[in-house]
């Protein structure tokens, strides 16, 4: 396995984090637990979890997620082991904390207990803000409108709430998720002001299919030594080649969930790029799942890449992505 700096902490974090959020929908607690045990096995010490999670979020699944981790933590005795990963919901359903905001001191101290309380621990190693409380572009959304309600200078009490939990030992780092460049260092800049608490990461989409992050974040990651934790490095599968021909085995992310996730790869030239990708796989001899992660891993502004496995097989063939060789030939087919 390889590793990589938190931020600028001490905290040393494996290459490959796991993914959880198939755990309560898609996956059982006993196949969470057996991924969990394969993982640390293989130096995985890092994993990514929300309290939202089982993804689809359902009402009926809230929190699940953080129940099997905390349940594993229980039976293993092994939490310190992890470097555990959270995230707080931005403005969320009716079924959260009746739904809004939830970034001020009296959501987020209910959201960061029941979270401690569920995944069995007295404390989180990492603890991100899911998405933006303000109006800006995330998920993947186009056509920026500014709608500017004074959100943003919201900032520094959101960095304050999180100081508390820091101070209390709740928490001993913080991250954000499905941030803007602007964002990100408008976190940045305040805490540098007012000495709160640094933002160590950054959560968003990147694969062969997403690239945005290169636009301006990946500038503000290297400078600013806050790296990224990149999720959907697989395209919810298109880029294990799995769903090449239109073939969507069943019980696959696609097949169960399409009106999900449909609007986040469901482009015109997603078929196209996919089957460029897999030519390039086959014709160096590499496992398509395998290039495709292996290439966010090696970008210099990447700290971990997240991989989600619904089965013991591809979870496996992920984590042995880390040694896998790319050549220059195959980084620059890629690139064109």
């Amino acid at each position: 396995m390889n590793y990589r700096k938190l931020g600028t902490t001490d905290l040393k974090v494996s290459t490959i984090c796991l993914g959880t959020m198939t755990w309560g929908e898609q996956n059982t607690q006993e196949e969470g637990f057996e991924q969990m045990d394969y993982a640390l096995d293989q130096g995985v010490n890092f994993w990514d979890t929300a309290e939202l999670y089982a993804v689809p979020p359902r009402a009926e699944t809230f929190g699940h997620t953080e129940i099997i981790i905390g349940n594993w933590f229980k039976k293993t005795k092994k939490r310190k082991e992890v470097i555990l990963a959270t995230k707080v919901a931005g403005p969320s359903r009716e079924y959260l904390r009746g739904g809004g905001y939830n970034y001020g001191i009296e959501k987020m101290t209910e959201a960061i207990n029941d979270s401690l309380k569920r995944l069995q621990t007295d404390y989180i190693d990492l603890y991100q803000l899911h998405w933006p409380e303000r109006n800006t572009n995330m998920f993947g959304k186009l056509g920026y409108e500014h709608k500017d309600k004074g959100d943003w200078n919201k900032f520094e009490d959101v960095l304050g709430n999180l100081q508390k939990f820091v101070k209390e030992g709740k928490i001993r780092e913080v991250g954000l998720s499905n941030e803007t460049p602007w964002g990100v260092s408008k976190y940045l800049e305040i805490t540098k002001e007012k000495n709160l608490p640094r933002m160590m990461s950054i959560q968003n989409p990147y694969s062969l299919l997403n690239r945005t992050y290169e636009i301006g974040l990946a500038e503000v990651s290297i400078r600013e030594q806050i790296g990224l934790l990149a999720y959907s490095p697989l395209a919810s599968g298109y880029l294990s080649g799995k769903y090449r021909n239109e073939t969507y085995p069943k019980g696959s992310r696609i097949e169960r969930d399409w009106e999900f996730w449909k609007y986040r790869y469901n482009t015109p030239n997603l078929k196209n790029a996919v089957e460029e990708y897999y030519k390039i796989s086959k014709k160096y001899n590499l496992n398509m799942s395998q290039m495709s992660l292996k290439f966010c891993e090696l970008q210099p502004f990447m700290t971990s890449v997240i991989i989600g496995a619904t089965t013991m097989e591809q979870l496996k063939t992920d984590i042995e992505s880390v040694n896998v060789n790319l050549s220059d030939e195959v980084i620059k087919e890629i690139n064109e």
